[in-house]
């Protein structure tokens, strides 16, 4: 057995270290009286501080969920450590050199290894150096040209340790197995990869790239991005899950961010390298960015316990989304996730569909930085995007809208504010307060699902609708060309009209095969987050059908969801006819009478096959 490190070193670790600073690294720490210090939790979910930490006996301990013990036991959970590895840690930190004692050792028996995941942080600082030097060679021309078309000299890159994976195969691989790391350690950490031939080759080649690294500043992964159009790689290309780097944990830039993000009490989260970069540049040192990922629960994990946002404090978090339909589209989708933060939470929108590095390089850094001053509240923006998708001016649209709208008002987690936002939303749709309310109130009770599907199956013509593209979405063979037939002006569900929309985007059904493919190609072509949840749920809901379906249902289905938008036209063709003075307007007149008497015919034979009489 490899020896232990000696008791009187594990001694001096403990004393040498500060536990302060080890836990502020991870954890925003404000006064607590008495000399110790208080902040939420790492290893719970929490939103009241219970995590105390005492620098006078160098111990912590959460008072929520029990945990405590010393820096070492801190990293050991915290970083998912081994006891010598978290001890190393701390060990290079206070600049010990740690001895082992191999009294018990027999013969010959190897000197115990630092832990896998120290060797692995060992290998990712030395290939940041690699890429780092690589990036002022000749051959990295291109990836020098990329950085300064973006507004980022030769200062920025070294600042942000940006490198260049050069040509070669292995390089890297080379490189680092001369230092001493061997082929099973750059594998696991992603580093390099094996060929077909069976040899070991670098994961990057011909990219830019970026370390991405965690909260203590350890490199733990890259970030390479496509310089080369004969590279039929992606554009972004990320390390892999590895022991070292968890994509849905990781904030690139937060290492440099999280003092201003506790400090200012706020973090602008933007969606690439460069908009880090630009923000940082322009004077906003509180920018992350995900990493190959959609921003998620654990994310906020990572940015909560920095804010401390909780209920005695609140701090802001600002999105920056381009001003297109997608960047819409990922605002809504962060809106659904905001509810998880006490604390204020806003969007700022760059003009003219910018991104900041964009703008920056457009407008200079003011403008980066009064594009974030300009926010808005992340509610505000949804219900204006939500609402913006009906006509207010009918009936049936202010209603949809309601109905749409009520539930992003009851999402709300600060019950003071949702009055208000419901007085908002009924001005803005211009009705009476009372019946916003009992929507809200309707979608705060744990029944209001069953509510708003009592509610849809209230409307036959909405539920023909549903059905003919249940039909599209599970037998789009059978659906076919009569399907695609219809256009979407006869979908009078605004979030049904996008879905049918996105089946005429993918392809139509004349053209497609079924399956999860097609219902993804759907899912995917919607414009509307409401509508991409819709596909999944009309993809699985049984048919009103019994047995099978056939021919002859799709036939009858589709009549009766034209009767609805037929009729419809009737009414407003007879309401013109009746405005209209015959005589005044002889040609005018008898070419309506003539166009009703068409419809209506078209509409009784359309009642005949929806009854079944074909």
């Amino acid at each position: 057995m490899a020896g232990r490190v000696k008791d009187e070193d594990i001694a001096l670790v403990r004393d040498r270290t500060s536990i302060a600073d080890v836990i502020s690294e991870t954890v925003t720490l404000r006064s607590a009286g008495g000399g110790n210090l208080k902040g939420l939790c790492p290893f719970h979910d929490e939103k009241t501080p219970s995590f105390t930490v005492s620098p006078a006996r160098n111990v912590y301990f959460c008072h929520g969920c029990g945990a405590g013990g010393d820096a070492i036991k801190f990293l050991m959970d915290a970083e998912h450590l081994t006891f010598v590895e978290s001890l190393e840690r701390l060990a290079g930190r206070a600049g010990i050199q740690l001895r082992y004692d191999t009294s018990d050792e027999r013969p010959g028996t190897p000197r115990q290894q630092p832990g896998q995941k120290q060797r692995l942080i060992a290998a990712h600082a030395a290939a940041a150096e690699f890429y780092a030097d690589q990036l002022g060679r000749a051959g990295a021309r291109k990836a020098r040209e990329f950085l300064a078309e973006r507004g980022f000299g030769r200062e920025a890159a070294e600042k942000y340790g940006c490198g260049y994976a050069p040509e070669g195969w292995d390089l890297l691989t080379k490189h680092l197995r001369q230092k001493g790391f061997t082929a099973e350690e750059l594998t696991a950490g992603g580093l390099s990869k094996p060929a077909r031939s069976g040899s070991l080759i670098d994961r990057f080649r011909r990219r830019l790239l970026w370390p991405i690294r965690d909260l203590s500043g350890d490199v733990i992964g890259f970030g390479a991005r496509k310089l080369f159009s004969d590279d039929d790689g992606p554009k972004y290309l990320n390390t892999p899950e590895s022991p070292l780097y968890k994509k849905s944990h990781v904030l690139y830039g937060i290492d440099n961010a999280k003092r201003e993000i506790a400090k200012r009490g706020r973090a602008v989260i933007v969606e690439g390298y460069t908009d880090v970069m630009a923000c940082h540049e322009a004077g906003e040192p509180t920018a992350v960015a995900t990493c190959g990922t959609a921003f998620g629960v654990d994310h906020i994990g990572v940015l909560r316990r920095l804010l401390m946002d909780s209920d005695s404090f609140t701090g802001e978090i600002i999105y920056t989304f381009d001003g297109d339909a997608a960047g819409q589209k990922a605002a809504l989708r962060a809106f659904e996730e905001d509810q998880r933060f006490v604390g204020r939470t806003f969007i700022a929108v760059s003009p003219d569909n910018m991104d900041p590095c964009e703008l920056r390089l457009a407008k200079g850094d003011l403008a980066v930085r009064d594009m974030i001053a300009g926010r808005e509240p992340l509610v505000d923006f949804a219900l204006r995007q939500t609402l913006a998708r009906f006509d207010l001016d009918t009936v049936e649209g202010r209603v949809e809208a309601m109905r749409r709208a009520a539930p992003l008002v009851a999402k709300i987690k600060d019950r003071e504010k949702r009055p208000e936002y419901a007085r908002k939303l009924a001005g803005d749709l211009g009705m009476d307060l009372e019946p916003v309310q009992r929507a809200v109130a309707a979608a705060l009770s744990p029944e209001a699902p069953v509510v708003a599907q009592r509610r849809a199956a209230d409307s036959p013509q909405r539920q023909v609708e549903r059905e003919t593209l249940k039909l599209a979405l599970q037998q789009p063979v059978l659906a076919g060309p009569m399907f695609d037939a219809i256009e979407a002006e006869a979908y009078g569900d605004p979030v049904l009209r996008d879905v049918r929309a996105a089946v005429a985007a993918a392809g139509g059904t004349a053209s497609a095969t079924g399956g999860a493919v097609w219902i993804e190609a759907v899912r995917d072509a919607c414009q509307d987050l409401g509508g991409k949840a819709l596909v999944g749920e009309l993809a699985v809901e049984p048919l009103l059908v019994d047995g099978e379906a056939d021919l002859r249902y799709v036939q009858i289905t589709l009549a009766r969801l034209q009767v609805g938008s037929v009729t419809t036209r009737i009414k407003d063709l007879k309401s013109k006819v009746q405005r209209l003075n015959p005589v005044a307007h002889k040609d005018e007149y008898l070419a309506l009478a003539g166009e009703l008497f068409s419809l209506e015919q078209h509409a009784r034979a359309l009642r005949d096959q929806a009854a079944g009489a074909l």
